[in-house]
């Protein structure tokens, strides 16, 4: 067994294209320098993409030749497989692996995994990580990266697992604001699914869903890729035409029964890391902060003093209120989340949906995200419905909806 690979743990503010350059055209970090005058490759979302363009630009089957099928159809782990196959077909000297496990179910991530530690058998690997979980069992070296990509640890995995371990817990200062809107009396069930099946032509989604949600409760909804996670909870907002017809009721009323989406989404927070992509970069995070008020992307509206004061005991909660005139966009990335959930949060809507909140975000931030959220759970009459396709060590559901895939469409059952 080859013994020198290496966990790269990067912070959220690393510049990690300039890290990945620097290995693969041998100008490494003194660390690596056994590794100079070796051919790198990288394994990464970026690669697939950019392989996936060469494909439609050439209109042909270039990386998974076997199935000839072209990359953009294959699913995810399909699509890692195959270029992990057509990578190795290149003879590299090592290969530099960039959260390879990241948005894989569990099935996807044990095989390809598998493959990966028969591959560290004959070559080097260098894992580019945000997560000590994710870290691969062959790994022995680790070391870990500043936001200026100088090195701040360097030792053997298992050292510098136990400093992680020992960290102490984030603290938030202070109780989760009040709010002064109201929302008129919703009573329980907030949410309830009767034998709720959605078939798209002959292809089953989820299949005779039985599931309820009651005002405060803490909700995780976890389930393989492709299991109807999204179908869900596009049913729950409103979004999806499939909800017509269907035993489903949204706070309070029968869908169908003359409710407006509008009327829906208001009582919605809402958080999915795509949101990022949608405000302007001058956005300040103030302003981003007191946009929840509006349920609006931007702020076009004059704030009242007591959104002002709301806004304010929310930065406070979270840390940050020295940073309120900054431009959100210069966040960390973690800092930016727990922006978004207290954004989704500041009119205390009777759901609160967070989609992945944790994805792609280093320890210490996946750390003071869950405690933001779990001090939420706690702190206020929200229910909160969180959506992963993985738990999350750290954060405290009281209940957990699973979606397992069938013939016929996902079962959904309560662990």
């Amino acid at each position: 067994m080859i013994s020198n690979h290496w966990a790269v743990f990067l912070s959220n503010k690393a510049d990690k294209q300039l890290l990945v350059m620097q290995l693969l055209s041998n100008k490494m970090p003194i660390v690596f320098e056994g590794f100079n005058g070796l051919k790198g490759v990288l394994f990464s979302a970026l690669t697939i993409n950019e392989l996936i363009e060469e494909e439609e630009r050439h209109e042909q089957v270039e990386v998974a030749k076997a199935t000839n099928r072209h990359l953009r159809f294959l699913s995810g782990g399909e699509q890692k497989k195959a270029l992990l196959t057509y990578l190795l077909s290149k003879q590299p000297g090592f290969i530099i692996a960039d959260n390879p496990l990241d948005n894989l179910d569990r099935a996807s991530q044990s095989s390809l995994l598998a493959m990966l530690t028969e591959v560290a058998t004959k070559m080097p690997i260098i894992q580019l990580i945000n997560r000590t979980k994710d870290c691969f069992p062959f790994i022995t070296n680790a070391l870990s990266v500043n936001d200026d990509n100088s090195i701040v640890h360097q030792n053997s995995i298992a050292v510098y697992i136990h400093h992680q371990q020992t960290k102490n817990a984030p603290v938030l200062l202070g109780n989760v604001p009040g709010s002064i809107h109201q929302y008129a009396v919703v009573d329980n069930p907030l949410i309830q699914f009767k034998n709720v099946t959605v078939k798209y032509e002959d292809r089953g989604i989820v299949n005779n869903i039985c599931w309820q949600i009651n005002t405060g409760e803490f909700w995780q909804l976890i389930g393989p890729n492709g299991s109807g996670k999204t179908t869900l909870l596009s049913l729950i907002t409103g979004d999806n035409p499939k909800a017509y017809g269907q035993n489903l009721i949204l706070f309070g009323k029968r869908k169908g029964s003359g409710e407006s989406v509008w009327s829906i989404k208001e009582k919605i927070g809402y958080f999915t890391p795509a949101m990022t992509d949608l405000f302007s970069r001058h956005t300040s995070v103030e302003q981003m902060i007191i946009s929840g008020f509006f349920d609006s992307i931007g702020l076009y509206s004059k704030p009242s003093g007591g959104q002002l004061k709301l806004a304010r005991e929310w930065l406070v909660l979270i840390g940050i209120l020295q940073l309120k005139q900054k431009a959100f966009y210069t966040l960390s990335l973690g800092q930016q989340r727990m922006v978004l959930i207290a954004r989704a949060m500041v009119k205390h809507p009777p759901l609160l949906i967070l989609d992945e909140p944790t994805v792609g975000l280093d320890d210490d931030n996946v750390a003071i995200v869950t405690a933001l959220i779990n001090k939420i759970a706690a702190e206020s009459r929200t229910a909160i419905l969180y959506v992963s396709h993985r738990p999350e060590a750290g954060l405290s559901p009281k209940f957990v909806f699973k979606l397992t895939p069938g013939e016929d469409g996902s079962k959904g059952y309560v662990v």
